[in-house]
């Protein structure tokens, strides 16, 4: 089309969409191209001055079409045209053009916001032409599309090998706008490299990958052409890019453990070429790690194959390395061989401090072949680790690690894991046969105050503190390292001091301790050297000599003098101390070999001894009702008068107020809430309702679950501490809890926990009756109480007597054990003992009701007494009599006879007193409490009223001030009889730990755990959850307050309770010993044990840690066991109640529980008229009428 046809249109049109020079109109319409006055559309402005403005209009809104060339023009000034909202797309835009270049456009940033438009117009929107269309001024040339590439390109890698494959990155602009403008366009050293469309970044960046090389092809430059090769769209780097053969030379190490884990270096030429690195040993890939020129790290993995050697192999993008080149030329396959992984088998020593940095000598096999070994410690999810340095196929030394706890700590720890670190190798990451422990940190204390400590020469420097020799078996010790200045000292080394010989060294210097990974400075010592003195002051010290050389010769010959008055003294006391030590090696003799022989002797007269259980209504009258033996329970009631019917009446209605669950709580809560309800009456209500319901006891365990959870909710809600619940007997259900254990355990006691208990009783009584005992103290040579020992040395004898039966004189005689220091009356009980070994208590003759008659041949017999004319009296104080007083024989005859009214020899009632021992015994028989008030149970020594002397038997009250003298000897070293108590618990620790371990057993001697124990546990487990409570020392302490505190404590310390037996004081002081010893056994508390301790605890310090974890063992089975069921539950209990229906008179039961009602009537019907389940059932008016018939009088 010429210039005139352009002239004679009234528009410029372009001939095609697409001109050979790159500029590309719309696809319909042609572009229109304007010399006239501008328009100012909404947005633009453009001032009327501004030259050469042209502009274009779209008829639509519409953005740039994908893939189109972007034009790169330069603009004249083009921030005059501005648009009031770029994000919008302009219907009309005004600009000025100056002459295109491929240069970078001032506006391009403009045109990539998207301020483009569709270069074509409709008819409608042709502008006529206002200026000649060949003036160049206003009609510059066409438009073109940017292509050529820039020349600064940037490339990597720089080598690779012949074998291609290697991804080579180009960096640059202008490198294209589409892929497939570059695609099949790129060569590297004139190899052609295909582009990867993913890694192609427009015009900035072009990823390619490397073909095969021919042998002839070293290097070259990267080549990139854009859209066709042609000069102007073509770029040639001048940097080369070259072709390298890689090799491999070496591996190192060349074995690791089949585990794997271990970083191999392999060394070689040309080992950075190329993109990718893989390395294979045989089948297992190594994973790669790093590389540069002559060498490539990588990890090895697990052998598949187990030990052996395998191949290595490197492949260098496409190209596969597994040859070695050796310097003779000969090639060898590079291999790695897999072996055995390490094992630990020792570690000395096993333990260190704290902080760790102690050497561990290591024993074990194929430790060689790890490169870097390392030691560690876990504790409570921290690890720390340490070196190891290999010195042999079997050794290596190692630095132990730190443990993360608190520097304060002042007791041993056992890290959680224990191990090594070897490459990758798991078995000993955590070693399971070292027993390693950590001891405290040595502690140094600052040298002085001040921190400066002045010093002579020579002298040594004493640095104090604690945790200096850890208490390892076996006397290990620490590596100290003391730094004076900077010269080390030689050391000394005790547990609290390291004694520092100084170096020959004056003035200050800093002294530096080190041990392990400790550096501590205690200060800074200041050696001043000896200055000379002046001839003054040795004038003054010779003169100050011989004052003192005059007064030493004074004091000589005075002490010469006074030495000669004292040597007397000095022997006398010299003896004294010989005595002294004679006696206490004599005690320690007799007292080790008691402990070996009485175990088997108690054990062998135990055998055949016959049980005498007390039956069921005994026991639990008793238990429920201590101290009474003839309770109205067991009686039919009674009532004076002619009421009896009327009684009865209001009885058996008040029995079904009883039998009500609603009025039953209100009841008991309405008597606990009154101040003058006493603890004494809250123990007899509960046993009294126990009594009654005996016959319902599936009911008496609804109301006492009911109860018990009353008692926990209070517990909780006054904010005391969980664990004081069912401490102490304060309420009625604490005490029915008692009684119900009291009922379901009877059979448990006779059929399995009844024996060991009687063996233990049998056995402290045996035990105690082997060695004197005083009948007026109560106190023993044999005890496991300290109150109860005799503290002083008494001499006596063991005598045989023979006995002629009192039922039958015609019967072989009976040899029975006696002392010669007991008294008549205890001689009496140990024959009736021997007598009637199989029959209960109750059963025998008393020995108050005998006499003792010793036949000494020829028709002569003698009643021995406690007292008569012959008895001894010595300053007021009166002995009672003894065999050794009679002179009774070995093997004597003697024979229990019925008491004499009159006896030869008894003492005349109008001059002394006819007092016996059994009158100080009884005074202790019945005597009970605890163990803390043993002492205040030993009977006052009272002169006797008519003859105005005191008794004694082996000890006399020590508080009384005619001592003799002599005596001092025995008060100085009666400490020493203390070891007596040891004796006595080693012979008894037999019978002890036989009844502990029954009763902390879920199935011992063929019986099974008793029902109630599982379900009153798994109730209290119930109440726990419910209230929140997690702690399993909580949980533990309600246990261990509900059965072996309330019920088996009260079962140890009073046996009389279960068999028909005779309880004395000392054996019960002994099982009061016992007893306490079960409560701390079953409390989670630690027991912090010192010199003051009480003796009863330090006896068994050692064992009640082994008690404790059987009770924690027996809590644990029983939670494991299967529920109960409610209905197995209700079976069993309906079962016991059966069996023991008519035990009670339970009128007599309700007769007693209604005294309460007389008491706080109105306060009980105030109650039930405020509660509205007794309301609805009319609780207050049926009460109300059982007081009128009991009150009723006819």
């Amino acid at each position: 089309m010429d210039m005139e046809a352009r002239r004679e249109s009234p528009a410029l049109l372009l001939p095609s969409p697409e001109r050979a020079d790159g500029w590309r109109a719309g696809p319909q319409e042609p572009l229109l191209w304007s010399g006239a006055r501008p328009r100012s559309p909404a947005g633009l402005s453009c001032p009327e001055s501004e030259p050469r403005h042209f502009s274009f209009t779209t008829p639509s809104p519409v953005r740039a079409r994908k893939g189109q060339p972007r034009l790169r023009h330069n603009y004249k000034k083009v921030q005059k045209c501005r648009a009031a909202d770029r994000n919008k797309t302009l219907q009309e835009l005004h600009f000025t053009v100056v002459r295109p270049n491929f240069a970078r456009s001032e506006c391009q940033s403009i045109i990539q916001q998207g301020i483009t438009a569709q270069r074509t117009v409709t008819q409608q929107n042709r502008v006529a032409v206002d200026a000649p269309i060949d003036d160049p001024n206003i009609y510059p040339p066409p438009l073109t599309t940017a292509k050529t590439p820039s020349q600064d390109v940037q490339f990597t890698p720089v080598r690779g090998p012949r074998e291609g494959g290697t991804l080579v990155t180009i960096r640059g602009e202008n490198l294209g706008l589409e892929f497939e403008e570059i695609q099949g366009n790129v060569k590297v050293a004139d190899v052609e490299c295909r582009p990867v469309r993913e890694g192609y970044i427009p015009a900035e960046q072009i990823v390619c990958e490397m073909g095969k090389a021919e042998r002839s092809q070293f290097a070259g430059g990267v080549q990139v052409c854009v859209g066709e090769c042609r000069p102007e769209f073509m770029t040639k780097t001048s940097k080369f890019y070259y072709f390298v053969v890689p090799r491999l030379l070496h591996i190192t190490p060349s074995r690791g453990p089949v585990s794997g884990g271990t970083i191999v270096n392999i060394t070689g030429s040309n080992m950075d070429a190329g993109s990718n690195v893989s390395i294979t040993f045989k089948d297992q890939k190594c994973t790669y790690h790093r590389r540069a020129g002559v060498w490539i790290t990588c990890k090895s993995h697990a052998s598949p194959h187990g030990v052996g050697s395998v191949t290595v192999s490197v492949g260098i993008d496409k190209a596969h390395l597994q040859m070695d080149l050796r310097v003779d030329h000969l090639q060898k396959e590079l291999r790695f061989e897999y072996v055995e992984d390490p094992t630990i088998t020792k570690l000395e020593p096993e333990w260190s401090i704290f902080s760790g940095n102690t050497p561990v000598t290591v024993t074990g096999t194929n430790l060689d072949i790890i490169q870097s070994p390392l030691i560690r410690a876990k504790y409570k999810n921290l690890e720390t680790v340490n070196t190891c340095q290999v010195l042999s196929p079997t050794t290596m030394l190692c630095q132990a690690p730190e443990l993360p706890v608190s520097l304060s700590r002042q007791q041993e720890e056992r890290p959680d894991e224990f191990g090594f670190i070897l490459d990758d190798v798991q078995a000993v990451r955590a070693l399971n046969n070292t027993n390693f422990l950590y001891y405290p940190n040595p502690v140094f204390e600052p040298l002085s105050p001040s921190g400066v400590q002045e010093l002579k020469p020579g002298s040594p420097i004493i640095l104090k503190g604690r945790n200096f020799l850890p208490p390892t078996p076996g006397n290990g010790k620490l590596n100290y390292t003391v730094l004076i200045g900077e010269t080390p000292c030689s050391l000394t080394v005790s547990d609290t001091q390291l004694l520092c010989e100084s170096p020959n060294l004056t003035g200050r210097h800093k002294v530096l301790a080190r041990v392990g990974g400790i550096d501590f400075s205690p200060g800074v010592v200041h050696i001043t050297s000896d200055s000379p003195l002046s001839s003054t002051a040795i004038i003054s010290i010779a003169g100050a000599g011989g004052l003192l050389i005059l007064f030493i010769v004074m004091v000589l010959i005075a002490y010469k003098r006074k030495s000669r008055e004292s040597d007397l003294t000095l022997k006398r006391l010299q003896m004294q101390m010989d005595n002294l030590e004679s006696r206490v090696a004599l005690e320690c003799k007799e007292a080790f070999a008691e402990l070996q022989t009485d175990i088997h002797e108690l054990t062998s007269d135990l055998d055949g001894v016959g049980i005498p259980f007390l039956d069921y209504r005994t026991y639990t009258m008793r238990v429920l009702f201590p101290g009474i033996e003839e309770h109205p329970v067991l009686r039919d009631l009674e009532v004076p008068g002619y009421r009896q019917e009327q009684v009865e009446k209001g009885l058996k209605v008040f029995g079904q107020l009883i039998n009500n669950k609603v009025f039953l709580l209100s009841f008991i809560r309405t008597l606990e809430s009154q101040r003058g309800f006493s603890m004494r009456d809250r123990g007899n209500v509960a046993s009294l309702i126990m009594t009654v319901l005996q016959s319902k006891l599936e009911y008496a365990t609804d109301v006492l679950k009911h109860l018990l959870s009353d008692l926990i909710d209070k517990n909780l809600e006054s904010k005391n501490h969980p664990k004081l619940l069912l401490r102490r007997t304060e309420s009625v259900a604490e005490k029915m809890l008692t009684n119900w254990f009291t009922f379901l355990l009877y059979k448990f006691l006779k059929e399995c926990a009844g024996e060991p208990l009687f063996s233990l009783f049998c056995a402290i009584k045996q035990q105690m009756e082997k060695g004197p005992i005083d009948s007026i103290t109560g106190e023993a040579r044999y005890s496991l109480s300290e109150d109860k020992l005799i503290r002083q040395q008494i001499d006596y004898k063991t005598l045989v007597v023979n006995c002629i039966h009192p039922d039958n004189e015609k019967s072989p005689e009976i040899q029975v054990k006696v002392l010669n220091c007991d008294t008549i009356s205890q001689v009496k009980e140990k024959i009736l003992d021997a007598i009637y070994k199989n029959v209960p208590y109750s059963h025998r003759q008393k020995a108050s009701d005998m006499d003792l008659e010793w036949r000494q041949g020829r028709g002569v017999r003698v009643i021995l007494m406690d007292e008569d004319v012959t008895t001894k009296i010595e300053s007021d104080w009166k002995r009672l009599n003894m065999l050794a007083h009679y002179q009774v024989p070995d093997n004597a005859v003697v024979a229990l006879v019925p008491k004499q009214v009159t006896a030869y020899n008894s003492v005349n009632n109008s001059t002394v007193s006819r007092t016996s021992a059994s009158k100080y015994e009884n005074m202790i028989k019945y005597t009970t409490g605890s163990p803390d008030s043993l002492r205040s149970r030993t009977p006052m020594i009272t002169p006797d009223l008519e003859s105005g002397v005191k008794v004694w038997h082996l000890v006399k009250n020590h508080e009384h001030g005619d001592q003799k003298e002599g005596d001092r000897g025995s008060k100085m070293v009666s400490e020493i009889y203390l070891t007596r108590l040891l004796a006595t618990k080693g012979t008894l620790q037999k019978f002890v730990d036989d009844l502990f371990e029954t009763i902390f057993s879920t199935a011992h001697r063929g019986s099974a755990l008793p029902l109630a124990i599982k379900y009153m546990f798994d109730f209290l487990d119930e109440q726990a959850d419910k209230h929140s409570i997690h702690d399993p020392h909580v949980r533990h302490t309600w246990k261990s307050n509900c059965l072996p505190l309330r019920f088996w404590v009260n079962v140890i310390k009073n046996p009389q309770f279960v068999f028909d037996i005779h309880k004395s004081s000392i054996t019960d002081a002994c099982l009061s010993v016992v007893a306490q010893t079960f409560m701390d056994s079953c409390s989670t508390s630690e027991h912090r044990l010192g010199k003051d301790s009480p003796s009863n605890k330090l006896l068994y310090a050692k064992d009640i840690p082994s008690y404790k974890s059987w009770v924690e063992r027996y809590y644990s089975d029983i939670n494991k066991m299967q529920a109960i069921s409610d209905q197995d539950m209700n079976a069993y209990l309906a079962e016991q109640s059966c069996m023991h229906m008519n035990e009670f008179n339970s009128m007599s039961a309700l007769s007693e529980i209604y005294s309460y009602v007389g008491k706080y009537a109105e306060e009980i019907v105030c109650a039930l008229q405020q509660d509205d389940s007794a309301r609805k059932q009319k609780l207050a008016q049926n009460l109300e009428g059982v007081v009128t018939l009991m009150s009723h009088e006819s």
